[in-house]
């Protein structure tokens, strides 16, 4: 007697329960829905997404630390992971000045803010400084002296990727220098350390339907639908320069890799989804690691380009910034000239190196280029104050897979990618599994069924 097949009500009860995709859609729905009927309750929901941010972020930096050292030993060449991280900075500066000239261009294509005749003096500077907190970007120097710790736990306490990276640099080279004759335990206590942060890892997404509902909730609730209206064609051109940079993406990832953005794509949908859910791309950066390593990109490679991107990658802000800065002065009646372009070019080269993890950090890069143009009042820059939340979706994609594909492309530049592997994987002829996601019976007899290779994580690491 053949099985009997699953009711639709059954099958989509499962699917929530099982699959963290369908559970982070139906957040996003539902957040919408009382951010847009109940915005007064809608705003007292906004630790939810705040909290799940903070317990991501106490896993990033143990988890990058231990992924590098143990990249850095099993590699056992210091060497290559110095080119691998010189490779990986020519291409964030490659891709982000791309990014900088399309925006650029873009702009003064489309001209978004022509028309609006925007007295500057009735603008609220007092605004931008409440959104930024009084903060300021670090200058060169700054931005160097705080990339080195002060104390080996400070940076683990200050959360920097940076200072934790060299860090992992240093215990990793320590390793190789006295091998495992001397300090026989140390790596594999690293490993295991590793294996029980990626089992937290598993436990706190467990939490990220509650995070996206209250992030999204608090999104509509406080900025509604209505700001699309006003600032329609700003944010459709800033949508469509990204949908453009991302074609390129695609593009530069077939031609160095032979590797399909668009398979990448459905292979990392739930952590994509997540991101714009939260408008964070730290909350999903340790299962993207996890997802890049199963999917044949050495450790070195990942723990070294993924992190450092986040601060020297920001292809999606590079974006709005140049888009931006154009859009502020056309709405004032400033008509900069090539040489003025190109100086916000060269200004925003270096200022947006220097965002990651400062509050309001865009209108802080946005303040900066005004002011070295010394043609925008700087009080312009809140014209952006209404748009720059809806912008999130936006900076968090483009940012997130320009990353993603440069981990990919260095690694293949470096000889650190299983190829193979990766196609296979995304193919999905490699079906993996990450520790929070142990498919039930059904799910298990159906991979069989299929006669797809399903691995476990053990046997993926």
């Amino acid at each position: 007697m053949p099985p009997s097949v699953p009711s639709l009500p059954r099958r989509v009860a499962r699917m929530l329960r099982t699959s963290l995709f369908a559970q982070v859609a139906c957040a996003i729905v539902l957040g919408i829905v009382v951010g847009k009927l109940w915005p007064g309750f809608a705003a007292d929901l906004q630790p939810l997404g705040d909290g799940f941010i903070r317990l991501i972020k106490t896993i990033i930096s143990p988890l990058v630390f231990c992924v590098v050292v143990v990249g850095i030993a099993k590699a056992g060449d210091l060497k290559a992971f110095g080119r691998i991280g010189l490779k990986a900075l020519i291409w964030f500066e490659v891709a982000s000045t791309l990014a900088l000239v399309i925006g650029l261009l873009a702009a003064n294509v489309v001209q978004p803010g022509s028309g609006m005749n925007v007295d500057p003096s009735s603008l609220d500077a007092s605004a931008v400084d409440a959104k930024t907190g009084g903060e300021h970007l670090p200058s060169t120097a700054d931005f160097v002296l705080n990339a080195l710790p002060t104390s080996f736990m400070g940076a683990f306490a200050e959360n920097s990727l940076l200072q934790v990276l060299i860090l992992a640099c240093l215990v990793g080279a320590a390793l190789l220098h006295l091998g495992q004759t001397k300090v026989p335990q140390v790596l594999p206590a690293i490993e295991q350390a590793q294996e029980i942060i990626f089992a937290i890892v598993g436990f706190v997404m467990r939490l990220a339907p509650i995070a996206v509902f209250g992030a999204m909730a608090v999104l509509i609730g406080n900025y509604g639908l209505g700001v699309i209206e006003t600032y329609g064609k700003l944010i459709i051109l800033c949508y469509a320069a990204a949908a453009l940079f991302i074609v390129l993406l695609a593009v530069a990832l077939k031609a160095v890799t032979g590797l399909s953005l668009w398979k990448f794509l459905r292979y990392i949908r739930e952590e994509m989804l997540l991101a714009l859910g939260t408008a964070s791309t730290e909350s999903v950066l340790p299962r993207v690691m996890q997802k890049l390593r199963k999917a044949g990109a050495r450790d070195d490679a990942v723990g070294l380009v993924l992190p450092t991107g986040y601060s020297f990658n920001l292809d999606g802000a590079s974006l709005y910034l140049s888009i931006g800065t154009l859009f502020i002065a056309q709405a004032v009646g400033v008509d900069l000239s090539l040489g003025q372009q190109i100086t916000v070019v060269l200004v925003l080269m270096l200022t947006s190196k220097g965002m990651a993890g400062i509050p309001g950090s865009a209108f802080l890069a946005l303040s900066a280029t005004a002011s070295s143009l010394g043609a925008i009042p700087a009080g312009a820059v809140a014209l952006l104050l209404g748009v720059d939340r809806i912008m999130d979706s936006m900076r968090v994609v483009t940012n997130l897979l320009g990353n993603c594909v440069a981990v990919f492309a260095v690694s293949r530049w470096e000889g650190a990618l299983d190829r193979e592997r990766a196609k296979k994987v995304l193919d999905g002829e490699i079906v993996v599994e990450l520790e929070d996601e142990e498919p039930g019976e059904p799910e298990k007899a159906e991979l069989k069924k299929s006669g797809l290779k399903r691995e476990t994580a053990a046997e993926a690491g």
